[in-house]
């Protein structure tokens, strides 16, 4: 590459990065209002969840949206769009004093701003920025800067709860989500047009949702969301429950994130080299072993740290992977539109982890039934990454009509 393209490649990079990371890391910290906010105004943890899997929902559904905005309008102004949309939400959150208002800003429109700013949007942006060579290096990269915002976010919410409650505390979280509209500028841009036959949007969908690698991908990744979303907002309450503080559970929560920095790199590097449908099989099946450890063996303090640091490391290895999948099944044409829509599975699994958590505690008071669930469905997953074909597909308008 020439310098100056090394530069925009480089500069591509650390901005989607760096969007990503205030926009996951502040989505990490709702868990931490659960109780807080639940004290407050009388809401049971359902009530809590339901926001949350509302916001999951309308997340996975908008990403198809900006998606396609991204593809024909710009990912500079989509970017733009998120990053307002989720600070409004929540704004709006802190002065949420009944459910309704509840589900409309932590729900409706945190989850529309989540969808412009998170990875079916950054990662297509990420990945036509560098060499087809350093394409999974790079999304890796860009992921980990989900996972490096929750490092860094978690504590620092926990921080602001504790010294400013939890109304002063949203209002610097959305401050932090604010500082990703600047970013947009230099994010901008639509995707070239590739050489070769043109293809449509609408033949380009067509295509990928009758072939059926791209329905592995999309029920694996509902396995995905399932764990990560019932995890990031239970699983504070779960530590307390068994006696441990709240500190200790968003230090666990802040360790997840730790070590996903590592292990969305890696999965990213590795998937530049070795087959990513076996990476993404053996993501999920550790993911079931993390889960039966912390089932297997009574709750203590390091108990806790071995299970966040083991889930961690294939936390969202998960993303670079089956973004990388797509883009290299069906292209970087409508990449941000086929990625939303994979993402919609992701999503649809997190609004069942989210609601499926607080209706088991609401009725059995416990989280028993969800944790085994979680083992199951990660087995299931890593089965379905098995007969994921890897291979390019050819754009239908590009076969040859038979005489």
């Amino acid at each position: 590459m020439s310098s100056q393209t090394d530069t925009i490649s480089t500069r591509t990079i650390v901005l989607g990065t760096l969007v990503v990371l205030l926009a996951m890391g502040v989505r990490a910290t709702f868990g931490l209002f659960m109780q807080p906010m639940g004290l407050a105004h009388g809401w049971g943890r359902d009530v809590f969840s339901m926001a949350f899997a509302l916001q999951n929902l309308v997340w996975g559904v908008a990403c198809i949206f900006m998606g396609i905005l991204a593809d024909r309008y710009g990912s500079g102004r989509t970017i733009a769009l998120g990053a307002l949309l989720y600070m409004l939400g929540m704004i709006g959150t802190r002065f949420a004093t009944d459910e309704t208002t509840l589900y409309l800003t932590a729900g409706v429109l945190v989850g529309l701003g989540q969808a412009g700013t998170t990875f079916p949007v950054i990662l297509p942006v990420v990945a036509r920025a560098v060499p087809p060579a350093y394409r999974s290096t790079a999304m890796g990269i860009a992921s980990a800067g989900g996972s490096l915002g929750q490092f860094a976010v978690v504590p620092t919410g926990q921080a602001l709860i504790t010294g400013m409650d939890w109304p002063g505390a949203l209002w610097v979280l959305s401050l932090f989500v604010a500082c990703a509209a600047p970013l947009a500028y230099f994010l901008r841009g639509r995707p070239q047009s590739q050489s070769g036959p043109h293809q449509s949007l609408a033949s380009a969908v067509r295509q990928a949702v009758r072939h059926p690698s791209f329905h592995f991908l999309f029920w694996s990744y509902f396995v995905c969301g399932f764990h990560t979303a019932f995890i990031t907002l239970h699983l504070p309450a779960f530590v307390t429950d068994g006696g441990l503080t709240a500190g200790q559970g968003a230090t666990a929560v802040a360790l997840i994130g730790l070590f996903n920095v590592l292990g969305s790199f890696y999965a990213g590097k590795l998937g530049g080299k070795y087959s990513k449908k076996r990476l993404l099989a053996v993501v999920y099946f550790m993911r079931a072993f993390g889960i039966l450890l912390l089932l297997a063996v009574p709750l203590s303090s390091w108990v806790l740290y071995v299970f966040a640091a083991w889930m961690g490391l294939f936390w969202l290895g998960t993303v670079p992977l089956t973004q990388g999948l797509i883009g290299q099944i069906y292209g970087l044409r409508y990449a941000a539109t086929l990625s939303g829509i994979v993402f919609l599975g992701h999503q649809l699994g997190s609004f069942i982890g989210v609601w499926l958590g607080g209706y088991a505690y609401a009725k059995t008071g416990n989280y028993d039934m969800v944790w085994w669930l979680g083992v199951a469905l990660a087995v299931i997953a890593a089965l379905l990454c098995l007969p994921v074909r890897e291979q390019p597909v050819t754009p239908v308008e590009a076969r040859p009509v038979s005489a």
